[in-house]
C-alpha cells in the first residue's frame, strides 16, 4: 500500500542563501584586514637584522634609479641636488641626510649622491633600510 503526499521534493537548487554567506564573509575580511600604504615613492629597501627609527630633524632622499632622484618627495635631477641641499642644511646644519636607496640600483649611484651631499655641508648620514 502505498501512500501519496501532497508535497514533493524540491529538486532544484538556490544559491541565494549562499550568496549572502559569501558577501557577509567578503565585508568581514576587507573590514579586519589592515593595509599598510606607504605613501609617497616606491623603493625596495635592503634589509638589516638592526635598525632604529629616528624622526628628529631629517632630510630624505630617495633615489630610485639612476636619473631619479627625490628630496623630501620632490622629484629633482641629480645635478640640482647640490644646491637644494645647501640651502635645506643652511636652514639647520645638524639636519642628518637619511639616503632611501633601491636595493637593486648600483653602488656607485650611492656613492655619487653621499658624495654630493657631504660637499653641500651634510655631516650626518643614515641609510635607510626595512627590518628583517
Amino acid at each position: 500500500m502505498k501512500i501519496k503526499t501532497m508535497r514533493k521534493r524540491m529538486v532544484s537548487f538556490s544559491p541565494i542563501g549562499l550568496t549572502d554567506i559569501v558577501l557577509l564573509l567578503l565585508i568581514f575580511f576587507l573590514l579586519t584586514s589592515s593595509f599598510v600604504i606607504q605613501p609617497g615613492i616606491k623603493v625596495k629597501l635592503p634589509k638589516a637584522a638592526s635598525g632604529q627609527v629616528d624622526d628628529s630633524n631629517q632630510i630624505f632622499v630617495t633615489i630610485v634609479s639612476e636619473n631619479h632622484v627625490y628630496v623630501n618627495q620632490k622629484q629633482l635631477a641629480v645635478s640640482e641636488l647640490g644646491s637644494l641641499l645647501k640651502t635645506l642644511l643652511l636652514e639647520d646644519p645638524q639636519k642628518v641626510v637619511v639616503i632611501r636607496a633601491d636595493k637593486n640600483l648600483a653602488l656607485q649611484v650611492l656613492i655619487r649622491v653621499v658624495d654630493i651631499a657631504k660637499l653641500a655641508g651634510a655631516e650626518k648620514f643614515i641609510i635607510a633600510t626595512e627590518q628583517v
